[in-house]
């Protein structure tokens, strides 16, 4: 006997900010600061948008410790496939307040973009985001 499955996604609250159109950091982080507003520790968030980069939604993919988040690629696209998102932007605190890129972001980056283009989600940026509101846009950089 095969097991038949049925996949669904779960809404679990809504996040308190107005809803736009993403089209650049700036427009981000109201929304990423509202909802990873208080966190000790590491998180990496992903935001589901649509072909017009509007917010489908917001899932927290990992938590992690103090200084370090384990991300795995297969577990950002989960949620945006469920969300039948045309993109997703990426983002993930730094308790520390210092938003420079570690190599391993820099790496996972790379790595996310590359399965985006693989599954036709395109990964519009990865931020790093610091409890005073400072970011750091890895698009922006040139690092993605």
């Amino acid at each position: 006997m095969i097991p038949n499955y049925k996949i669904t996604m779960v809404r679990d609250g809504s996040v308190p900010v107005r809803t736009c159109t993403i089209k650049a950091p700036e427009d981000a982080i109201p929304i990423l600061q509202s909802y990873l507003k208080g966190l000790d520790r590491e998180a990496f968030v992903a935001i589901a948008l649509t072909t017009r980069n509007t917010p489908l939604g917001i899932h927290t993919v990992a938590l992690g410790s103090l200084d370090s988040c384990i991300v795995h690629p297969r577990e950002v696209f989960k949620f945006a496939i469920l969300a039948n998102a045309g993109a997703l932007l990426c983002a993930h605190n730094h308790p520390s307040g210092d938003t420079t890129p570690s190599e391993d972001d820099l790496k996972l980056s790379k790595r996310l973009k590359e399965c985006g283009d693989l599954l036709g989600i395109e990964v519009i940026d990865h931020l790093i985001i610091a409890p005073d509101g400072d970011y750091t846009s890895l698009k922006a950089k040139g690092l993605i």
